[in-house]
């Protein structure tokens, strides 16, 4: 299993399986909480007219798609908030155009044609570059230093927005801060998961850990490390059975989440039980003489 590290590819994409598995969660759950869940759908659609555009400019593309997801994003999270359309249609919006603009300027490109994006849209270890890993790390130390540092904060927005914004929280500033590290963490995952599927590496793993626990704080660490499971076992398992990276993460985490889920329902319906007996005992107290 350690001849993997021999290649120097195969630890560039670990590397980058490494910190997508942390930051792809750890942005996710604020997403999960909010019901924005498709939210990283829509970003990478976006984000794949920046890899067009970067092919076309002969720029780099990771750091294009950036500068063009983080637009998309906070234009989606401006109409959202502004009342403007339901946060459904700006987002449906963003799959539209973003998909329609990658696939028309790819052929306006020099040499470009839609086979440039395929490594973009489902993921490859072969193709993350040193200047991939360079990209990524800044990124990622991004993407956790808002999560983790910002924690408070974002929970209280996601909760309950007229709540945080009693209380004295800039809610837009952090809005807008959360759509723009989610436009990160796409751009992020793309060159190991894929444009098209860095949605579910940021929302399975979460669903998963809310099965085993109802706690904020509990529930993002061990989010966080199923995202590192499935993401290091996932580009392992693509290396050897020469399949794409980001599908059989992805598949590994919706394994994941199934056995979870069928180890988790006895534990629910004791918890149910026992809510229901300990509110027949209250009743039971409260209707006493």
């Amino acid at each position: 299993m350690l001849e993997v590290l021999d290649y120097p590819f195969m630890q560039r994409a670990l590397q980058a399986a490494l910190l997508i598995g942390i930051a792809a969660p750890a942005v996710g759950i604020y997403l999960v909480q909010r019901r924005q869940a498709l939210m990283g759908d829509g970003i990478g659609h976006v984000a794949l007219t920046g890899v067009a555009l970067g092919f076309l400019l002969s720029a780099n593309p990771v750091w294009m798609a950036v500068l063009v997801s983080v637009v998309g994003a906070v234009a989606m999270e401006l109409v959202r908030s502004s009342g403007r359309a339901r946060g459904d249609i700006a987002l449906a919006m963003l799959f539209y155009g973003g998909m329609a603009g990658g696939v028309m300027i790819i052929n306006l490109a020099p040499g470009g044609s839609t086979a440039n994006l395929t490594t973009y849209l489902f993921g490859s270890v072969n193709t993350v570059s040193p200047s991939d890993i360079t990209a990524i790390m800044i990124l990622s130390a991004f993407v956790l230093l808002v999560s983790f540092g910002l924690r408070r904060q974002l929970f209280s927005v996601c909760q309950d927005e007229e709540f945080a914004r009693v209380t004295g929280l800039p809610v837009r500033a952090l809005n807008l801060l959360l759509a723009v590290t989610a436009a990160a963490t796409v751009t992020v995952a793309m060159r190991v998961v894929g444009l098209l599927l860095v949605s579910a590496l940021m929302v399975i793993p979460v669903v998963a850990a809310q099965q085993l626990t109802r706690g904020f704080a509990t529930t993002l660490g061990l989010s966080v490390g199923f995202g590192v499971l499935v993401s290091l076992s996932g580009t392992v398992t693509s290396y050897y059975a020469d399949v794409p990276p980001g599908a059989t993460i992805v598949l590994i985490a919706l394994g994941l989440f199934a056995l979870i889920a069928a180890a988790a329902a006895p534990l629910s319906h004791r918890r149910a039980r026992a809510a229901a007996a300990g509110a027949a005992r209250e009743s039971e107290v409260v209707a006493a003489p």
